[in-house]
């Protein structure tokens, strides 16, 4: 089964990539969770729009990639989190907020899809957090997560 990716799949491709996949595979998992559309001459077209779209977020090279990294490692990134008194958070960490911290601790702006987190940050606390910025390139930073 041919197939367009609308979003990153690992192991598979990124958006706007047309990849072969076993029929189940496609039809089960990618096509409903949105994460790929069926390939077709005009699914085509929009392909272009898609990878347009991809370049303007993208990480140029592997010198900009070096880059970021040496402004991401440098950071203190503290995020400021709803918690109980046993520092037990209400909710949990999103990537999301994560990329936000970043922001506004001076760092560039980042693609949450790309962030990888130990395990889901529930508590306060320090936490490794590393970012996938190249195939070759991965930033490490730590977060500190404070009651706020």
């Amino acid at each position: 089964m041919k197939i367009i990716l609308t979003q990153e799949v690992s192991g598979l491709g990124a958006p706007g990539d047309i990849v072969e996949v076993k029929d189940g595979y496609g039809r089960n998992y990618l096509l409903p969770q949105g994460f790929a559309i069926a390939w077709t001459k005009g699914a085509e077209k929009q392909v272009t729009v898609i990878q347009r779209a991809r370049a303007a977020r993208e990480i140029r090279d592997l010198d900009h990639a070096n880059e970021v990294k040496a402004q991401v490692e440098g950071l203190k990134v503290n995020l400021k989190a709803r918690a109980g008194d046993g520092g037990r958070l209400f909710g949990s960490v999103t990537p999301a907020e994560i990329v936000d911290a970043v922001k506004a601790a001076g760092g560039p702006t980042l693609d949450r899809r790309r962030l990888v987190l130990p395990s889901h940050i529930k508590s306060l606390g320090a936490y490794p957090v590393s970012i996938r910025l190249h195939p070759e390139v991965t930033a490490k930073f730590d977060l500190n997560v404070v009651k706020g």
